[in-house]
């Protein structure tokens, strides 16, 4: 990729916040703990849904909808069933950031690029998190899909996202664990980074990202080099 980008827009869920403690708070309330990546993954797909029918919820009510079936089937669960759902989101309100983050966004400081963050969720959410882990002020602009009322990777966001910022898509770049994230960014003319923590296998149906590395300042290296 060359020259650098110039603005580097950032995932937030999962990508920048770590979701693991959030299985605990499902055992809390007597579900079990590896409920969390279902529910994360239907939380996704039934944002996705709204997208692609042209419909819109904010993210706490989607995955409020999400969660409550799934704990509704736990037979151990030990709170009534809207108190168990609540409890469990409210963990997101104490999520910590992955070890990466925050050399990988001061990499990215120290080359010059402007940072930004867009997120399924909300940008209050995100200001929380980055405020909470000390790592805000490295973050120019928080974004969220409200304003377009259509999640990622719908065009919208990264499009929205891109205006707001100042800058051309073929300037920006897309950060994310997400390879569908990823495919949604390249599809809308940003370039793409794909953060693989885990070593998976990119799905060869997406739009393959311009760089990748397994934690985010390997990532950025490639990014400015």
């Amino acid at each position: 990729m060359n020259p650098a980008p110039l603005v580097a827009i950032l995932d937030v869920n999962e990508t920048l916040s770590d979701l693991a403690p959030l299985a605990g708070r499902f055992e809390e309330v007597g579900a079990p703990g590896d409920l969390l990546p279902t529910w994360f993954a239907a939380t996704l797909r039934d944002g996705f849904a709204l997208a692609a029918s042209d419909q819109y919820a904010d993210f706490p009510d989607v995955a409020r909808a999400a969660l409550r079936p799934l704990l509704a089937r736990s037979e151990g669960l030990r709170l009534p069933l809207d108190e168990a759902a609540e409890r469990v989101l409210a963990g997101i309100a104490t999520l910590p950031v992955h070890p990466d983050v925050e050399p990988g966004l001061r990499r990215l400081r120290d080359a010059g690029l402007r940072i930004a963050t867009l997120t399924n969720g909300g940008a209050a959410a995100t200001e929380a998190l980055l405020e909470r882990t000390g790592i805000a002020d490295l973050v120019e602009r928080n974004l969220d899909v409200a304003a377009g009322r259509r999640w990622k990777p719908a065009p919208e966001p990264y499009d929205y996202a891109c205006r707001t910022l100042g800058v051309a898509p073929d300037a920006a770049v897309l950060i994310a664990v997400h390879p569908w994230d990823v495919h949604g960014a390249r599809c809308a003319g940003l370039r793409s980074a794909w953060l693989d923590r885990h070593g998976d296998p990119y799905p060869s149906v997406f739009v393959a990202p311009d760089v990748r590395a397994a934690d985010l300042p390997a990532l950025v290296d490639q990014l400015i080099g």
